[in-house]
């Protein structure tokens, strides 16, 4: 009833940018907050940030100061701006949502395929 697709990774310089998007489509009533995790290979999924419906939004301390979340309530997408990457922000980066689908009352928790960052040296 509900997908969240990601796009915009790929390989960077350490340095560089990347912007991240994911967009929620399907029978979608209202979504509360949309975030962003990540898990790097052999490692646990991290949070990375979050954004409420209000745009109130919350960073993990390794990403604070160089990653912004935004969201586009209107097009029940998410993005994620990655500024002065560094090579420990590789990892397959996730899209997350909470959404009430139409014709109910319950909210349910919605996860992305992910995207794959790769930050070289």
């Amino acid at each position: 009833q509900v997908q969240l697709v990601e796009s915009g990774g790929g390989l960077v310089q350490a340095g560089g940018s990347l912007r991240l998007s994911c967009a929620a489509s399907g029978r979608i009533l209202r979504i509360n907050v949309m975030g962003w995790y990540r898990q790097a290979p052999g490692k646990q999924r991290e949070l990375v940030a979050l954004i409420s419906s209000l745009g109130i939004t919350n960073y993990s301390d390794s990403v604070k100061g160089r990653f912004t979340i935004s969201r586009d309530n209107a097009e029940n997408t998410v993005y994620l701006q990655m500024n002065s990457l560094e090579p420990e922000d590789t990892a397959v980066y996730v899209c997350n949502a909470d959404i009430v689908v139409i014709g109910t009352r319950f909210v349910m928790d919605y996860w992305g395929k992910g995207t794959l960052v790769t930050v070289s040296l």
